[in-house]
């Protein structure tokens, strides 16, 4: 029947097959992050200032320790609250230090 491996070659193959999964993961999410978001330049974000919301993800203190100037503060760990609070007919500017946070809330809206 079948021949019995050892542990540390079912062990191995199991690893293996973790890490395939996370690149895969990964790439899923840098594909669906590249179709829902795009990241803007300084000269684009300066022209679209005005006609959007700048919208600051990063929690509380990360905030009022320095901001743009006009964004709101929507904090990732409480963005379900703040969600409904964004016009939909202006585009939204999402502001933080880790690009992987802002893909995520742009998926969401």
């Amino acid at each position: 029947m079948f021949a019995a491996i050892s542990t540390i070659t079912a062990l191995t193959i199991v690893l293996w097959l973790i890490l395939a999964w996370i690149i895969g993961v990964q790439i899923y999410n840098w594909l669906v992050g590249r179709k829902v978001s795009k990241v803007v330049e300084n000269e684009e974000f300066k022209a679209g200032l005005r006609k959007g919301q700048v919208v600051d993800i990063r929690e509380s203190a990360d905030f009022e320790a320095g901001h743009i100037l006009g964004a709101r503060s929507m904090p990732y760990s409480q963005f379900a609250l703040y969600e409904n609070a964004l016009r939909k007919d202006k585009p939204v500017y999402i502001y933080d230090q880790n690009r992987s946070l802002c893909v995520r809330i742009a998926k969401r809206l």
